[in-house]
């Protein structure tokens, strides 16, 4: 599961490149490639802090109660006015302090600039949990259930000899401490003030 497509279906998951590469001001072969690199070190963050009972309960508690996966239903208009305090909120509970270490592994592997890929993993962090949410609803998952599913892409992830492994240990093993990359906020603030003429 690497791309939006696998995860939306391959209309909306197209449309949702084109519009998100509209908004990073990137070419959508570049934003592709630069998604494929981070919805898997956002999984495979969630599922780190789901393999154990707390992490997995409070993950269900929070779709439970903020993710319903309707986001998934009018995916133009969120992508049109992304909620940057929900994404920021999201990606902190997910990488604590290596989101800037994220960020650069992505914008390292791909040629997007820091506060493009702040904004782009900004905008994913709500969908990756909105189809969580919608998957928890329809298939009626709990706390364990959820951790199997994520554990599972975990594997097929590991298991699929993409590049993106090594991005991914690179990054999972870092034991970089935060510094002033971490502030994802103010890079995607400075990257849309910048490109708001």
């Amino acid at each position: 599961m690497f791309s939006l497509q696998d995860l939306l279906g391959q209309q909306q998951g197209n449309d949702a490149v084109n519009q998100i590469s509209q908004t990073l001001g990137a070419n959508p072969t570049t934003t592709s490639n630069a998604i494929q690199l981070a919805l898997p070190m956002i999984l495979s963050g969630l599922a780190r802090n789901a393999a154990n009972p707390q992490g997995a309960e409070a993950l269900s508690n929070t779709l439970q109660k903020n993710h319903d996966g309707s986001i998934l239903n009018s995916l133009d208009g969120y992508l049109s006015n992304p909620n940057t305090d929900e994404g920021i909120g999201i990606l902190g509970h997910i990488f604590g302090q290596k989101q800037g270490a994220a960020a650069q592994q992505v914008s390292k592997n791909t040629g997007l600039d820091m506060g493009q890929v702040a904004q782009l993993l900004i905008m994913l962090a709500p969908i990756v949990m909105g189809y969580l949410g919608k998957k928890k609803q329809q298939e009626n998952l709990d706390a364990g259930g959820l951790s199997d599913i994520l554990q599972g892409q975990q594997q097929q992830i590991q298991s699929s000899n993409n590049p993106i492994m090594d991005v991914l240990g690179n990054f999972l093993d870092s034991n970089q401490d935060g510094s002033s990359m971490d502030d994802l906020a103010s890079l995607a603030a400075n990257y849309m003030q910048k490109n708001a003429r």
